[in-house]
């Protein structure tokens, strides 16, 4: 896409969600114009980096492995290093399993947990009423390189979550950033989210 120099005349374009001006800079993204764009994409797989930072261990915990989204409400964790485990979100149903051990949760039960995981699947389905359910939402940026900070409203989901900032460029989510409290986080690095 090209940018508009010094030269030109005084003028805006939309190209699609980016509003460019005389300067050559996006436009700020707005919260609706990210959730149409990442609604757009109705389902997608990624491989992630995960790097858990915990202040009663001497190193972060790392894991990796592959996730699954299909839109509205389908979310798929499945880590596979450093030992296999699978989270499945279906709806309000949240199966994790760990070997031979399977458990069977209805995150309205746990709305800690829901809210947590709530943070990303509506995130990845653009679907902003339900991320204002359980968080106030700032936005920063512009399409190109954009960062979401959730912050929990309810007290509840602070006791355990003090902030999550969610990082993307377009319609992509490249990172997602959880803080504790307690100061302990985990950062989520996405490396490729395609459509299946």
């Amino acid at each position: 896409m090209s940018r508009f120099g010094p030269s030109r005349s005084r003028f805006c374009a939309l190209a699609g969600l980016v509003l460019l001006c005389q300067t050559g800079h996006a436009a700020p993204l707005s919260i609706a114009q990210l959730m149409a764009s990442l609604a757009k994409q109705p389902q997608g797989t990624a491989t992630f980096t995960e790097k858990k930072t915990i202040s009663i261990l001497d190193q972060p915990v790392e894991s990796s492995g592959e996730l699954l989204f299909i839109a509205p409400a389908h979310l798929e964790k499945r880590t596979l290093k450093p030992r296999p485990e699978t989270m499945v979100l279906d709806g309000d149903t949240l199966t994790l399993e760990r070997g031979r051990r399977k458990r069977v949760l209805q995150i309205r039960d746990y709305p800690e947990v829901g809210g947590m995981i709530e943070s990303i699947r509506a995130t990845l389905a653009g679907d902003r009423k339900a991320l204002e359910r359980v968080y106030h939402l700032a936005l920063s940026g512009d399409l190109e390189d954009w960062t979401l900070i959730l912050t929990p409203l309810d007290a509840r989901v602070g006791a355990i979550i003090a902030r999550i900032r969610i990082a993307g460029a377009g319609d992509a989510v490249r990172s997602i950033e959880i803080l504790q409290p307690d100061g302990d986080r985990s950062l989520m690095t996405i490396e490729k989210l395609t459509p299946r």
